[in-house]
């Protein structure tokens, strides 16, 4: 039984490529592959010319992507979907304004239409069916704290936004650091790395560098209290709430046969 406190917001997708309007952006060639053995990182690489290659991705990682939501965000589906990899070579059609794309890193996100692109990828060649719906759920909310900002202006204004633990990955037990990163960027990667939204309340504009180490791990037992201590050493702070979640909630979806 649906929980009664979902609203269901839109249908999408509602009957795999037949479903696609007929004014949908679509790559021009593309390969879908299960996962090569002999790749070893788990990577989404977005290079000049719009191409995207794509390694070791199951379908629920190409959902975020495609759909530019988390993985607590994405539910429903058949088991294989968190389980099984693939390897995507795709570039768009030369009329595309992504192919005229020069993305500065290859780590950079696909613009929306390539965004587009892969969610009329994932309709054809996974059959992929879902639907939105917003949920009441558990939230954070980023806001200013006590203490003075531990925020300095990007020694590079052009690098990279990027923020994590100080070993350099996600957001963990030693510390916070980041790199010309703003509030909302901030928000983002400390939801993925909570499992819950983070809603940025913090009012400030513009990009930060920061670095505030823990002193010790053993201090803060859990991946929850670290976050929130390194969080309120840079003179923010989370704050629990409930507040509209969306999630995708996936109908349909099966493995392609080959490479279709």
């Amino acid at each position: 039984m649906r929980n009664p406190s979902a609203i269901v917001v839109v249908l999408l997708l509602a009957g795999g490529a037949s479903a696609q309007a007929p004014d949908e952006p679509a790559f021009e060639v593309a390969s879908v592959k299960p996962g090569s053995p002999q790749n070893h990182f788990i990577s989404f690489g977005n290079y000049p010319g719009g191409r995207i290659s794509v390694t070791l991705f199951t379908l629920k990682m190409l959902i975020q992507e495609a759909l530019d939501v988390q993985y607590f965000q994405v539910t429903g589906g058949p088991h294989w979907i968190e389980v099984d990899r693939f390897d995507i070579e795709a570039k768009p059609p030369a009329s595309s304004p992504a192919s005229h794309a020069n993305p500065p890193y290859t780590k950079t996100p696909p613009n929306a239409e390539q965004r587009r692109m892969l969610a009329t990828l994932l309709a054809e060649r996974f059959h992929l069916q879902y639907h939105r719906e917003t949920r009441e759920g558990p939230v954070y909310l980023l806001t200013k704290g006590g203490k003075p900002l531990q925020l300095q202006p990007p020694k590079d204004p052009k690098a990279w936004p990027w923020a994590g633990s100080i070993a350099g990955g996600m957001p963990g037990g030693d510390g916070l650091a980041g790199i010309n990163i703003g509030m909302p960027e901030l928000a983002g990667r400390l939801s993925d790395a909570l499992g819950r939204p983070v809603l940025d309340r913090t009012g400030l504009e513009g990009s930060y560098d920061f670095r505030l180490p823990l002193p010790s791990q053993d201090t803060y037992p859990d991946l929850v209290s670290s976050i929130m201590a390194s969080v309120q050493g840079l003179g923010l702070k989370l704050e629990a709430s409930k507040g509209p979640v969306e999630t995708i909630v996936i109908d349909r979806a099966e493995k392609p046969t080959g490479n279709e």
